[in-house]
This record gives C-alpha cells, structure tokens and sequence, in this order.
C-alpha cells in the first residue's frame, strides 16, 4: 500500500469512505514512509506510531458507524510547538528537551475531536526563530528535492514532511513568514489565516501579536479543510475573534480566475532580487493573466521599513514570553549557587544562540529610555503598514508577489 502516501488528504477521503482502504492502513504507510526518508530529512522530532495506531483504529469504527468527519483517519502533522497531551513538545530547544504537556492546545484538540491521526511532531527552528531550519537544538532539517538546500523556517520540517510524503498535511505557525516561506521553498500550500481565526491556545509562544496557526497541504483544497477543521472562536483565547461563523473556506474555492483583480506591489520586486526568483514570479504572473485575471499595479509605500518594525515588536514580544522559562516551573533546570545564577545558568544552556540574540534586542528595546523610541515607535508605524494592505484591498482582490527575494 506504499502508493498511498502520494495521496493527498480530500483522496485519502474517497479511499476511506469507499472502504478500498483502512485507515489503520493508511497510518502505516505513511509511518513506513516516514522510516524510510527522514532519517535523510530530519523533519520529524518524535514519531508518535503507537498513538498514530490507536486513532487510526478509533477512525475505522467512527468510518463504520458513518460518523467520519473531513479528516478522520487522515494523518496530519504538528510543529512541535503545539503543545499535545502526553506527547513530548519541545519548541526544538534543550530548555524544553523533556517536556510533557498535561494538555491539548485547542488547534491539537479540534483535530482529535475531527478524527485526524498523529503520526508524530515535527522538527523547527528553535522557538520558530528563523527562516532555514538550521537553528533547530535537534538538527536541521533538509529540503526534500534537493537535501543540499534548505527547506525554509520556521516551520521547515511542517513543509518538509508534506513535501516528502510522509504526512498529506501538516500544521505550522507563522510569526513573520514561518508558514509561507517554507512552503514556497519545498513547493507547497501554506496559509497564514487571519489574526484571530484559529485559537493560539497551546501554541508556545514567540511574539504573541503576531504568533498565527495555519495549515500546509499539497494542494489548495487540502489546505482549506485543514483550515477549517481548527478554525472558530475559542474562549481560551483572548485575541480569538468572537463570531460563531465559520467559514466553511472548501466551499469558498473558485475554479478559475476569470475577473479577478490581482494585485502588484512595485515595492517587492527589489534591487538584489535573484534574477530567477524574478523570472519565475512574473512568469506566473503572466499566466493569471492569460487565465482570465486582471492584474493591476499597487503600492505599498511603506514596505522599507517593514524588516526594522518586525524585527523590534518580534523580538520584544519574545524577550516577555521567553522570560517564563525560568528552571522553576517546568523544563531544564540547572543548578546554580543561588536563585539567579540558577535562572542564568538554565538559560544559558538552554537557549540556543538565535534565540539569545532575539531576547537581547528584545529586551534592549523594552528598556528604560529606550521603549518609546523603539517599541512605540514601531506600533506606529505597523499601523502605517497595515494601512496600506486595507487601501490595496478596496482596489484588488488579491496580491501576488514573491515570498523572498532570494
């Protein structure tokens, strides 16, 4: 049954409502094909098969009783910063090597309730403090076309693993990019939904303002019911939107793009672009265009300052949140020869250097006589940045641009 692992989820689906397959079946087939290649990968941290056998399990008698849901039996996997009930999560640092939640995030949560399978979680950069998957305390993670290559961060082993085969899908986060980048280096979807439309419940945090759960799939349709199986109002969240609606976002898929206003930032096609990255981004351009598409220049005028803003909040945010993992409560500890050396040696060892750095510039711009001139100032001029989103939208319905220059 090894071809299975190269269906996509909504596949799966027929497979298993028709039973042609089991899902017991399909969950070893992707655990055999997660034997087989990550070894050469290094996307996944812990590899969860006997959990993984007990859902599938669970999935055939619900897919017997006629009860399934969109995802049950599909294996789906999770970065390894949502946190999961008895399951070892570890953000990829040595601070958090051995921790053990008591509990589900609610994304993790809605997907046990859906009927998904966990095959296991899945490698990132450390605290999602990157862009390469190289900062991971466990080892990087390698891009599956081409292992000499980077998969992208923070979520690298989340796209990595779609990429290879070893789950259909897969959960990420984005801060900055962490969802979108690696998707587009390992040539999947990856969605990162509006703030406030899936829970941050159980997701560990980085920069709480900007932290956002979403799906990463082969294709478009996957991505959608993914989405929609950890979306709506969660009241352990306080930042979640408080509408009941959801947004049932697989029926929302168009066939084509025939009239759509598809939007150009001149400001992203920058000097020091890789000449390739260019090419292949105003080729597809060209073919929405011949699909039926109007493409309409747009300006976002304050895109230069868009790196210095993120790289002020991001970090402050993650200098207050990265300040819990004190050796007290949970995680590493380490001994010192009184409480603060024993804070300072815990987090000495603990952190990796990515996420040193990130806690240093936080906390410098969160500092006496530093914070209005830095964090303040920075919330201002987000406001500016998302202005210009808001007036592109009243013009076009979408925006297309590169996902990194290089």
């Amino acid at each position: 049954m090894s071809e299975l692992v190269f269906k996509k989820g909504h596949e799966l689906r027929k497979l298993l409502d028709g039973r042609e397959v089991s899902a017991v079946e399909v969950a070893k087939a992707f655990l055999g094909r997660i034997e087989k290649v990550d070894g050469d990968l290094g996307a996944f941290l812990t590899v969860t098969a006997e959990l993984a056998l007990e859902q599938a399990a669970r999935a055939d008698k619900t897919i017997a009783a006629g009860a399934q849901k969109p995802l049950t039996g599909i294996p789906v996997g999770l970065k390894d910063l949502l946190v999961t009930k008895g399951v070892r999560t570890t953000c990829a640092s040595k601070i958090l090597e051995n921790f053990i939640p008591p509990y589900d995030g609610t994304a993790v949560a809605r997907l046990r309730e859906a009927g998904a399978v966990f095959p296991g979680k899945l490698n990132m950069d450390e605290f999602a403090m990157g862009s390469s998957n190289e900062n991971s305390a466990f080892g990087p993670v390698k891009n599956p076309w081409d292992t000499a290559c980077v998969p992208g961060g923070s979520s690298g082993g989340s796209a990595a693993s779609v990429a290879a085969c070893e789950v259909p899908m897969s959960l990420g986060s984005d801060t900055g990019g962490s969802i979108r980048e690696p998707a587009s280096f390992c040539g999947i979807v990856g969605m990162k939904p509006s703030y406030g439309r899936v829970s941050r419940y159980g997701l560990i945090a980085f920069a709480s303002s900007l932290d956002q759960i979403g799906p990463m799939a082969r294709d478009v349709k996957d991505a959608a019911i993914l989405y929609d199986a950890i979306s709506g109002f969660d009241p352990m969240d306080s930042t979640s939107l408080e509408r009941n609606d959801r947004l049932d976002l697989e029926k929302t898929l168009l066939p084509d793009v025939k009239g759509m206003k598809i939007g150009i930032p001149k400001e992203y096609f920058v000097d020091g672009m890789d000449p390739e990255v260019e090419k292949a981004v105003r080729e597809a351009i060209a073919k929405l265009g011949e699909l039926g598409a109007e493409i309409i220049e747009i300006s976002l005028p304050n895109t230069e300052y868009a790196v210095a803003v993120y790289y002020i909040i991001a970090t402050a945010e993650a200098s207050s949140n990265l300040a819990r993992f004190d050796s007290v409560r949970f995680g590493l500890r380490v001994d010192g020869k009184d409480l603060i050396d024993t804070y300072k040696e815990t987090r000495a060892a603990g952190f990796g250097p990515e996420v040193k750095r990130r806690i240093m510039l936080g906390t410098y711009s969160l500092s006496a006589g530093y914070y209005d001139a830095y964090y303040r100032k920075a919330q201002r001029v987000r406001r500016l940045i998302a202005d210009d989103f808001n007036r592109a939208f009243e013009k076009v319905d979408v925006i297309c641009s590169p996902v990194v220059p290089s």
